[in-house]
């Protein structure tokens, strides 16, 4: 009886110990919000980056002209009412060009990223919180991977695969993921050490319930953080590819294609490299103001 009764308590107060970590995990989401709500730099980035979101979503409504109709007799035109930035050498729309062109630039990274992040925290929070013989397999890989540079081993896949979109997406997942999964690793194994962690296993708790529930609310802060930074990363290498001829072909609209399109006729129609470059250019600002804003934000000497 005695035992049992000691069970009981045990898990009692492993109880209140879980609904103490809720609300003082409440109480710091209230200050984060607050403390990005007074950030000038988080808030300037997440503006451009929300005006090029929403550009991404409905650029092509927007968009005066289907973006690959030429008029022959309009090529290389001066902005005029019917052309708010002119054309190209085809007698294309730029404007409608470039906003299609953010829904494919943006799009592919969105995506990338989503693939890059699920790989990353499903095999980080494994090997963080399994260990032995997992960890050592998980972390190996990663050793490997990250001995290669980044945009060299993509390259060397998308010549493996061949170029297309799809497979943009898939070489920038493979050459990225590793660096995603150290640090969601190392986070883990700081994370199950606490005392939240032991008080949910006393309780019976589940491994992936623990890890769900309990590990990986307490390491996506700086995921968030490292993927605000990377997705201006992301979008340099996806237009660096495009502008390469390893991903979209013509006449898909894409930032990085536009670029390369638009090379031969540089000195004469310098336009035409310099809208999509002030896009890209942009967006990446974008995302790295939001990036530093949201670093300053989750900074553990403020969040105490």
């Amino acid at each position: 009886m005695e035992d049992r009764a000691a069970v009981a308590d045990r898990s009692t107060a492993s109880e209140a110990d879980l609904l103490r970590l809720t609300t003082a995990r409440r109480g710091l989401n209230q200050r984060l919000i607050s403390r990005f709500l007074h950030n000038r730099i988080a808030l300037v980035g997440l503006f451009i980056v929300t005006i090029m979101v929403a550009l991404a979503a409905f650029g092509p409504v927007l968009a005066p002209h289907p973006p690959n109709q030429q008029f022959g007799e309009h090529r290389l035109e001066s902005p005029s009412k019917d052309f708010l930035l002119g054309t190209d050498n085809l007698g294309r729309d730029m404007l409608s060009r470039l906003l299609h062109a953010a829904r494919l630039s943006i799009g592919m990274a969105a995506l990338a990223t989503v693939v890059i992040v699920a790989i990353a925290i499903s095999v980080g929070s494994l090997a963080g919180y399994v260990g032995g013989l997992v960890d050592d397999l998980a972390m190996r890989i990663v050793d490997v991977l990250l001995a290669f540079p980044g945009l060299i081993l993509a390259l060397a896949i998308i010549g493996i695969l061949g170029p297309s979109m799809l497979n943009v997406i898939i070489s920038l997942a493979i050459s990225t993921w590793a660096s995603y999964a150290r640090l969601v690793r190392g986070l883990v194994l700081e994370v199950r050490e606490r005392p939240f962690v032991e008080a949910a296993l006393a309780i019976g708790a589940s491994g992936p319930r623990i890890v769900i529930r309990h590990i990986l609310p307490n390491v996506i802060s700086p995921v968030i953080v490292l993927v605000s930074l990377e997705m201006g990363t992301l979008i340099l290498a996806i237009a660096g590819l495009n502008f390469l001829g390893l991903g979209v072909q013509p006449p898909t609209a894409e930032w990085g294609a536009m670029l390369n399109q638009g090379r031969p006729f540089f000195q004469s129609e310098p336009q035409l490299m310099i809208y999509p470059g002030i896009m890209i250019s942009v967006t990446v600002l974008g995302f790295n103001l939001l990036g530093d804003g949201l670093r300053d934000v989750f900074d553990p000497r403020f969040t105490t």
